[in-house]
């Protein structure tokens, strides 16, 4: 119904025109349509087409320079993974491992190549996240463990014997 109204209010207008009105609408109407066109269309295309053109080298280099860099990455990371502390360094990175996790009071002591750790009425849920965290930082493994529940429900007592992964 308001397609019917409105074609009838511009056939109306569109008839009360003279015929030099008419060609002034028609050419008028085209030259905003073509500036519309450019404006929006065509105008930010190119633009954007030239910055990414500008861009394009240093992006290129870049990624270059970011591949070179995980190269070297993935090189060094196997290097490192073959380093774990051992004796004293072991020790000394136990008892620091330790206090980064809150786990106060521990005893840390050196028998021959292994870690003893044992605690004392730790939080079970603290006590694997630090097991956990040791293993995968330092790369020991776990030689033997003793945990005992304590009657606070999460709380237990720790006696673990910790070694370095590259000892046999």
């Amino acid at each position: 119904m308001k397609a019917t109204v409105l074609s009838g209010a511009w056939a109306g207008f569109w008839e009360s025109r003279t015929a030099r009105e008419k060609v002034l609408l028609t050419w008028g109407g085209a030259v905003l349509a073509v500036a519309i066109g450019w404006s929006v269309l065509w105008a930010p295309a190119a633009d954007g087409r030239a910055q990414l053109h500008e861009r394009m080298p240093r992006l290129q280099r870049e990624l270059a320079q970011m591949t070179a860099q995980a190269k070297e990455s993935r090189s060094l990371a196997g290097k490192a993974a073959g380093v774990a502390p051992a004796g004293a360094a072991l020790k000394d990175a136990m008892t620091a491992s330790l206090d980064e996790h809150g786990l106060q009071g521990a005893q840390v002591q050196l028998i021959g190549t292994t870690a003893q750790v044992k605690l004392e009425n730790a939080a079970f849920a603290a006590v694997t996240v630090w097991l956990n965290d040791v293993r995968k930082q330092f790369k020991v493994e776990v030689i033997e463990a003793h945990v005992m529940a304590q009657k606070p429900d999460g709380q237990v007592d720790l006696n673990v014997l910790l070694q370095s992964a590259n000892v046999q």
